[in-house]
């Protein structure tokens, strides 16, 4: 019996689930230079305001800030650049029709090591309400106190 290595998680966009109702999560891959990686290996990662945007039939995520790796050579980097998500073309037609249609925005919503690699889920988010917003913060109050009866 082989046991599947569980995928370490780098990073959690905490921001999406408080901003958007997720749902249909896909698993992409991320297209990277060695120096992005090990910055991202180290931690230097920031998802604020990145979202996933459709162009010419392929996949990109902007705003995804991931800083410079200090050893990284004379080639300089931009952290800021759009990055090439790897999907199949069923699953980006699928994801930017909804997109278009039903307004949603993809949003990342963690990344993580699998076997040696970077992958990042995606997630289709409609955008809450401020009346949504204090109905989560009520019914997590509401859950605490309950617990906290409990015991």
């Amino acid at each position: 019996m082989s046991k599947k290595p569980s995928p370490s998680t780098i990073a959690v966009n905490k921001k999406a689930r408080h901003l958007y109702e997720l749902s249909d999560f896909v698993e992409a891959g991320i297209s990277l230079t060695g120096p992005e990686v090990k910055s991202i290996r180290a931690g230097r990662i920031n998802f604020l305001d990145s979202y996933v945007d459709f162009r010419d039939g392929e996949a990109f995520v902007l705003s995804l800030h991931i800083a410079p790796y200090d050893n990284a050579g004379y080639v300089p980097q931009d952290p800021d650049r759009p990055r090439r998500l790897l999907l199949h073309a069923a699953e980006i037609r699928q994801m930017a029709a909804r997109v278009e249609q039903k307004g949603l925005t993809v949003v990342p919503v963690r990344m993580y090591f699998k076997q040696g690699k970077v992958k990042m889920e995606i997630a289709l988010g409609r955008g809450k309400k401020l009346f949504d917003h204090r109905e989560t913060l009520k019914r997590r109050a509401e859950e605490r106190d309950a617990a906290r009866d409990l015991a």
